[in-house]
């Protein structure tokens, strides 16, 4: 079997994708993926690399491509800005590769993977660019099918047992496979981000100012051939003149100080420069990071290995070791420049993100993606889900190799009620498991506990979550969560007390207002309401305008009887409903919710009779007040009347099968209460989530028929 078959595997599911879209590429890579034979392999993938250049020469520089050898076009592309730089750097890593297939010579193969990997990451764009498809929804697609030959329980269970069984290992944390091969030459390419990219580096990053200030060194010739002196200076000025297109992010120092500090010290050779002298000129420019290289020979190959320092520790944090021939200088440079430049842009990103989001984000290189998904976090913090959704999906077009967006797509379904897809997303991120780092694997453990286990269950994964990173308040909010659910109060408490005290200590404000509503809620659940006022006005300050927050304030102003302040929270809470679009039966449906949690009843029958005198056709109003009148006690057999009527045009919802359930139970007909009860639990575990109080009211059922 050739190694390089997974590649093959991803290129068959394009081929597949684009049949009868695009004949010219699909005839090439038809041949491609029919063939075993690394030369044929190579050779194809050159071809289909020449169809997709043919046509950007005519689309995008608006002449026949002609004689023209692939690299010039390539570069011309590149120097009028038509094409992504990241795309040219595999256009000439696939270019340069592939002509030996072309014009057979000797080679390795483990240099078709590079090939074939390059070669699918510039046909996904491609396709993008030609509108022909939508990459991810491709990979949607194929998951989707394999999904329906499989139950979406069937996950591998022996691992995320050991994983419970096995205590987390801080100091062996996985790195992330299946690097792309970034350059044109690139033979070795070090990306391994956990271990190189040190939280203290980071740290040191986050507390400067608004930008990134950077030092950049000569380069050292330790070639011990004085004709390559002329590239110290060249590669120097070559990543100056790059990194200074990105002036919002980045602050470079001119290279005429670093001189200047140099000659001041007698150094007029660079092979002299020390470390120690580099870091004490970066200091005295006050950079955050400097940036060292040197240059070796072997043979025609010249190895280019740099250091990003922080100059401050004392300690490299990223290093980077490409290979190119002498012949392709100029080109390895533009290709190293790219690397750094896109490499200190995360970071500058990485340092305004979240402080419980930085170690993913640590592992995500292309900035156009970060930022999207910046934008969906923020979104998603202001309760904003579709939104939120639409940027991970954005951002996944763009790099669908950060696994931790997959989950991120999944709880954002999840929070818009659309569980069957939240389930098919985390199904999805569990088949990459492969290339997850060790705590997107956690993190992946929870979320499936989560869709498709009990609360119990959730639990365990999450105190799994926790031993492995103490310092996340996500895992504590949650798990003060999952304890609220199970009714345990006072563990609820106690957990998302610590959720909040982390960010008190970072002295910022939390993710978002759920982890000062959970933990009110806790606060309201045990009668400690001063506790939860005085919360929620802190709340007030970080979440001036969430709904959510507004909703519980007002129970709790109902609750303690202080009619006015409810009335005030009450309007504001309308006013940003309004602002949101939502329609006036669901916002009589929150108000009733509002005096249903605060027994205030006869307000909270009228606002649930309005909601569906607005929408009399709508089943999930009648289901709404079925289930208050039947839970409620307030008039059972009119829940019933109205739940029929409900079932009667959705006869399968597992919602309104529980409403009904409940119904029988209350009317004494347990035997029809359990089965119906039980069809809704079952209908329930499939499409929706595990659900603490309906599984409550099942057992009671059972132990009624059991008894009888």
């Amino acid at each position: 079997m050739p190694i390089w078959t997974a590649e093959i595997k991803e290129l068959e599911l394009l081929y597949t994708s684009i049949k009868g879209q695009f004949s010219e590429l699909e005839k090439e890579l038809e041949q491609l993926i029919e063939t075993k034979d690394a030369n044929v392999v190579m050779l194809y993938s050159r071809r289909c690399l020449e169809v997709i250049i043919t046509d950007l020469c005519e689309c995008e520089l608006k002449r026949p491509r002609k004689t023209e050898p692939l690299k010039g076009i390539i570069d011309k592309l590149f120097k009028e800005e038509k094409v992504p730089s990241h795309i040219i750097t595999s256009m000439h890593g696939l270019n340069e590769l592939s002509t030996y297939g072309a014009h057979p010579k000797d080679f390795d193969p483990e240099q078709v993977k590079p090939v074939l990997i390059n070669l699918d990451i510039i046909i996904k764009w491609y396709l993008k660019y030609k509108n022909i498809i939508t990459v991810y929804k491709t990979e949607i697609e194929e998951e989707k099918a394999r999904l329906k030959e499989e139950p979406l329980e069937d996950v591998k269970k022996a691992e995320r047992q050991e994983v419970l069984e096995k205590p987390a290992n801080l100091s062996k944390r996985k790195l992330l496979s299946g690097i792309v091969a970034l350059t044109i030459l690139i033979i070795a390419a070090i990306l391994a981000y956990p271990k190189i990219f040190k939280r203290d580096t980071l740290e040191r990053l986050r507390s400067s100012g608004e930008r990134i200030s950077v030092a950049v060194m000569p380069f050292q010739n330790l070639t011990n051939d004085t004709i390559w002196n002329v590239w110290q200076e060249g590669i120097q000025l070559n990543l100056i003149s790059s990194l200074s297109n990105n002036p919002e992010e980045l602050e470079i120092r001119p290279p005429e100080m670093i001189t200047f500090l140099l000659k001041s010290k007698g150094l007029n050779n660079y092979a002299s420069i020390t470390p120690s002298i580099a870091r004490s000129i970066s200091r005295k420019l006050d950079a955050n990071v400097l940036i060292n290289g040197s240059l070796t020979l072997e043979g025609d190959t010249m190895r280019y290995n740099v250091q990003l320092i922080d100059p401050k520790k004392e300690t490299i944090f990223k290093s980077f070791q490409l290979e190119g021939g002498t012949d392709k200088i100029r080109r390895t440079i533009d290709s190293l420049s790219r690397m750094i430049k896109d490499y200190l842009i995360v970071a500058k990103l990485l340092k305004e993100d979240t402080y419980d989001n930085q170690k993913f984000r640590s592992t995500l290189s292309n900035p156009e993606a970060y930022k999207i998904i910046k934008e969906g976090d923020k979104a998603f913090g202001n309760s904003d889900f579709k939104s939120a959704l639409d940027m991970y999906l954005q951002a996944l077009t763009i790099d669908s190799t950060f696994i931790n967006t997959y989950l991120s797509v999944s709880w954002t379904y999840l929070n818009l009620n659309l569980y069957e897809e939240a389930k098919k997303w985390s199904v999805m991120a569990d088949r990459k498991r492969n290339l997850m780092s060790r705590a997107e694997q956690v993190d992946a453990d929870v979320l499936h506990a989560c869709l498709f286990s009990t609360v119990d269950e959730r639990i365990r994964y999450l105190k799994v979550q926790k031993d492995f990173d103490n310092q996340k308040p996500m895992v504590y909010n949650d798990l003060g969560l999952a304890y609220y659910e199970l009714r345990q109060y006072d563990k609820a408490i106690t957990e998302c007390e610590k959720g909040l005290d982390i960010y008190k200590k970072w002295g910022v404000k939390p993710y978002w207002v759920v982890f000062y509503t959970g933990l009110g809620r806790a606060y309201y659940a045990t009668g400690q309401y001063k506790k939860e006022k005085k919360l929620f006005k802190k709340a007030e300050q970080d979440f001036p305008n969430s709904s959510y927050l507004r909703y519980y304030q007002a129970i709790l102003a109902l609750t303690i009887g202080d009619t006015i302040e409810a009335d005030n929270y009450i309007q504001k809470y309308i006013s940003l409903l309004k602002e949101r679009s939502a329609s006036e039966s669901a916002i009589k449906i929150g108000l009733a919710g509002i005096y249903n949690r605060a027994g205030v009843l006869d307000n909270a029958e009228e606002y649930y009779r309005q909601a569906l005198s607005l929408e009399p056709e709508n089943p999930g109003r009648m289901n709404s007040l079925a289930y208050f009148l039947i839970d409620k006690d307030r008039n059972v057999n009119k829940g019933m009347d109205l739940i029929d009527k409900a079932l009667g045009l959705s006869p399968d919802n597992y919602s309104y099968l529980y409403t009904r359930g409940w119904g029988l139970y209350k009317q004494g007909k347990y035997q029809e209460a359990q089965d119906i009860l039980q069809k809704s639990w079952d209908l329930r575990r499939e499409k929706a989530l595990y659900n603490y109080e309906a599984w409550l009211h099942l057992e009671a059922s059972k132990k009624v028929v059991t008894k009888q």
